[in-house]
């Protein structure tokens, strides 16, 4: 089987191998530390892997690893011969230092099994590209997320840190994290009241903005991407539904105060134009990217957001929304695949150090009831709710009783789920003219 490897022309370092799985034949309280850095995969022999599997059975049911107590395992399953059975176990430890460098084998071992990743990750990619069963862009995407996935696994498996190290840490030190900034330290929202009950836009969470159709998630959405911006915090956003000059006209109409239908059909008298230009001006160079690129992947959104990032800072992204993306594999439900697309949006946050604002729809619960969403409208979102860190409902009862006037304009963010705070009501009002959310000053209700 060397041979075989170095044939083949494939990274890998044997000794180390043996070395490894040696020191724990010898002391299976070493154990534990390997196996918080490795993996069976993490082998290059199939023997070693078999072997690494076998001390993982003995260590999960609580039994002492040793040569024999290993070697009977293997048999147990069918394996002992294929494993060169007890005179190999007996063999990994030869030449093994008297004083093992256990650290450093571990390190060689997870080097090579990079590499070789590596190396089957391009083969897969050149067997795509020769057979061409995919469109370019969806297979570059593809290869750019396992590969980004290799790099992530090269990193620290961990570092603790008592109290005291983890203010010093702290951004700003301790007094910093003993004197926060007022109203928090994330990025703020157009709203105050809303600020104030989020204390911010934090890094590193997923927040979700949900509610049926016409609603208004994706206005909320372009108010907290283009007020981070004002305050140049960068802002990008994933429009899966409207087009990127639909959302730039709605944005002026908001900025501006210009009637949004009259916009839209070329009807505003020269008031309204000057407006309209002067919106457009304030909007012209601000850190606000949007991307309206349509059937995304998770994979095709991951890679265009580390594009945007190596040229621009990015501190917030907005995508519209979950139910129009898409993952990438087979599932065995829409349920299931949209668990895996809200879990890699929740490791995109902290990986990326970004705040992430996801928009989604709500089934049809609260709208048959006609009542004000909550947690449970999210059970048909895969394990959305559970991955969020703040779930914000946009709920408007007018959108329920269009006959009843006394309705017109009522609007409610609700806080449903805030992992780090409190929830409750925000009152607001709905310019529909203007396609934007008012808060109104002081009004906060409480939930019923």
């Amino acid at each position: 089987m060397r041979d075989q490897l170095t044939e083949r022309g494939l990274p890998c370092n044997l000794d180390a191998e043996r070395f490894v799985l040696g020191s724990i034949l010898l002391d299976c309280a070493q154990f534990e530390i390997v196996a918080g850095a490795v993996a069976a995969d993490d082998f290059s022999l199939e023997k070693h892997r078999r072997i690494w599997r076998r001390m993982t059975d003995l260590h999960g049911r609580g039994e002492a690893i040793d040569r024999l107590t290993v070697c009977n395992e293997l048999d147990r399953h069918g394996e002992a011969e294929s494993c060169d059975g007890l005179s190999y176990l007996v063999s990994l430890d030869d030449g093994l230092p008297q004083i093992p460098n256990l650290d450093g084998y571990v390190r060689i071992i997870l080097e090579k099994s990079v590499r070789r990743r590596a190396i089957y990750a391009a083969q897969a990619l050149i067997d795509r590209c020769m057979t061409a069963p995919d469109d370019s862009q969806e297979i570059l995407a593809d290869a750019e997320a396992v590969l980004s996935k290799l790099a992530d696994g090269r990193g620290n498996h961990g570092q603790w840190l008592n109290p005291g190290e983890i203010m010093q840490t702290y951004p700003g030190g301790y007094n910093a994290f003993m004197q926060p900034a007022k109203g928090g330290t994330g990025i703020p929202t157009p709203w105050p009241g809303l600020t104030a009950a989020l204390c911010g836009l934090h890094r590193g969470d997923l927040f979700l903005v949900a509610g049926r159709p016409s609603m208004g998630k994706s206005i909320v959405g372009m108010a907290m991407a283009h007020h981070a911006a004002v305050l140049r915090e960068g802002a990008a956003v994933f429009s899966l539904e409207m087009t990127k000059e639909s959302l730039v006209r709605r944005l002026i109409s908001a900025v501006g105060g210009v009637d949004a239908q009259r916009f839209r059909t070329g009807r505003l008298d020269r008031e309204e134009r000057q407006k309209a230009a002067e919106a457009a001006s304030q909007l012209d160079a601000l850190p606000l990217w949007i991307d309206d690129t349509r059937a995304r992947t998770i994979p095709a959104l991951t890679s265009a957001i580390r594009k945007l990032i190596a040229r621009h800072p990015v501190q917030l992204v907005i995508i519209d929304h979950l139910q129009l993306m898409k993952g990438v594999g087979r599932f065995e439900s829409r349920h299931q695949e949209l668990s895996e697309i809200s879990h890699t949006l929740k490791h995109l946050a902290g990986q990326l150090d970004l705040t992430v604002i996801l928009l989604s729809q709500l089934n049809r619960e609260c709208e048959k009831a006609g009542r004000r969403p909550q947690l449970s409208d999210l059970k048909e979102t895969g394990s959305l709710e559970e991955d969020a860190d703040v779930v914000l409902f946009v709920h408007r009862p007018e959108q329920y009783n269009r006959q009843d006037s006394a309705l017109r304009g009522k609007a409610e963010f609700i806080i449903g789920k805030q992992r780090n705070g409190p929830t409750g009501k925000r009152n607001m009002l709905f310019q529909h003219e203007y396609q934007r959310f008012v808060e109104i000053a002081g009004a906060e209700g409480s939930e019923e």
